[in-house]
């Protein structure tokens, strides 16, 4: 029996190429999300195309009891989950604080937040009675950074890297690496999201300069989690060329 990962968030972007970088290492994957359409569709072409078992989970990772519910019915031979990939997120509305959304921060907080410790809640108990396991928190440029009109999904992963660090601590005397991965702007349909279906508004987000791609980032999270057992990236920030950081960007390069 192969390693199993657990990938949230794996129906499109980020979550998505992360599964198919672990097919391509035959891991039996777990891939969770809330468009369970989604989840098949990456099933079949994962199977198919790389010959992997693959376990749709279709939970929404806000819900405490849609969570537990979750993985009362995986079934045995997925319960020993190798690497965690918390993945699932989003931004939304950004704006000023005065002018904000009170529905978009609960939004965000209950998935950028809650979620993770949700999911990690039901899969730490068995890494830590095996005394093996990764888990792999996707992050952001935000959580070290705060620009404007972003603070509260700045918050989010603020506390996602205060999470992290915890998990990191208290894990330690159980051989569990922890591992967050903070990208910058990566092509995905955040930015969508964020604009709230607005087409022309998203396009935006990503001009003037080439941003990552979900396997980029994909390819980092299998890096961390293909290294030797005793050798743990703690924390690793990812960011297109024209991004030097979240107050300095170069938008004159051609994508």
């Amino acid at each position: 029996m192969g390693k199993i990962v657990l990938v949230t968030g794996a129906t499109a972007g980020i979550g998505k190429a992360v599964a198919e970088e672990f097919a391509k290492l035959s891991y039996r994957i777990i891939i969770s999300g809330r468009r369970e359409d989604r989840l098949n569709e990456l099933k079949n072409y994962l199977e198919g195309e790389y010959e992997v078992e693959v376990f749709v989970m279709p939970m929404d990772v806000r819900n405490k009891q849609i969570v537990e519910q979750a993985f009362i019915n995986l079934p045995d031979a997925w319960k020993q989950i190798d690497v965690l990939v918390n993945n699932a997120g989003l931004g939304l509305g950004f704006s000023p604080m005065d002018k904000g959304s009170a529905d978009d921060w609960d939004t965000m907080i209950d998935t950028n937040v809650k979620g993770v410790l949700y999911v990690s809640k039901q899969v730490m108990p068995g890494m830590v009675e095996r005394k093996s396991g990764h888990i792999i928190n996707v992050g952001s440029t935000v959580a070290k950074q705060v620009p404007k009109n972003v603070s509260i999904y700045a918050a989010t992963k603020h506390a996602l890297n205060a999470i992290t660090q915890g998990m990191r601590s208290e894990l330690l005397e159980h051989d569990i690496r922890v591992t967050q991965v903070n990208p910058g702007y990566v092509e995905t349909e955040f930015a969508l999201v964020s604009k709230k279906g607005n087409a022309e508004e998203a396009k935006k987000v990503y001009e003037g300069f080439k941003p990552l791609e979900p396997k980029d980032i994909a390819d980092v999270v299998v890096y961390v989690a293909t290294l030797p057992q005793h050798v743990n990236i703690n924390d690793i920030l990812v960011t297109p060329l024209a991004e030097a950081d979240v107050f300095n960007e170069n938008r004159s390069l051609n994508d």
